[in-house]
């Protein structure tokens, strides 16, 4: 109640004050904490897609080096064909070279007929290997991206340490250093995304 310059301030009236007081300076720290308290939320939210990305290409790199260990066997097992053509090849040179007159061309054409085989092979087999050492190429590729997508999940994790220690214990300089790292980690994920 007021009256004549005299002011009285009954208990709610006070509390008031000291709630909008209170709530001014919480207005101020809690933006710094409202700030930081984003940043984690969106480098948390990217570190999860760029770990989901690093488990895909992980998983890719190992599928492409089974790829290539199929293809090879693949190959291995042509020119074992291959081989074995070129054993029955020599084993009719021979024949011709022993065998009776009329017998000879039977061999010449066994003979003919082995290299034009042993041709065919090869060109499957040099085509295996080809397909063989794509997949390997490809499986080192996913690989490094794989890293490349761990190391930027890493330094999002540390961002992510770097925001919560700045939060206890109130250091700007820990706050840019959060920052930066996590700038870090978006510029290493940028570099994933880019293949390089």
């Amino acid at each position: 109640m007021s009256g004549h310059g005299f002011h009285v301030h009954g208990p709610h009236d006070h509390e008031l004050e000291h709630a909008q007081k209170g709530h001014g300076e919480a207005a101020h720290g809690g933006s710094h904490t409202n700030s930081i308290a984003m940043f984690t939320a969106v480098i948390a939210t990217v570190g999860a897609i760029f770990s989901y990305m690093g488990g895909a290409t992980q998983a890719n790199a190992g599928l492409f080096k089974n790829n290539a260990a199929i293809k090879k066997t693949e190959a291995s097992n042509q020119w074992n064909y291959f081989q074995a053509k070129s054993s029955k090849q020599n084993l009719s040179e021979l024949a011709v070279e022993l065998a009776p007159g009329a017998k000879k061309e039977y061999y010449e054409e066994a003979i003919k007929r082995y290299k034009t085989e042993k041709a065919e092979i090869k060109i499957g087999a040099e085509k295996l290997e080809a397909e063989s050492k794509e997949w390997e190429h490809e499986s080192d590729e996913q690989m490094h991206q794989h890293h490349r997508w761990a190391q930027a999940t890493t330094a999002l994790q540390v961002a992510i340490a770097m925001a919560a220690i700045a939060l206890m214990t109130k250091r700007k300089w820990l706050e840019w250093a959060m920052y930066g790292m996590g700038a870090v980690g978006l510029g290493i994920g940028t570099l994933a995304l880019l293949h390089v």
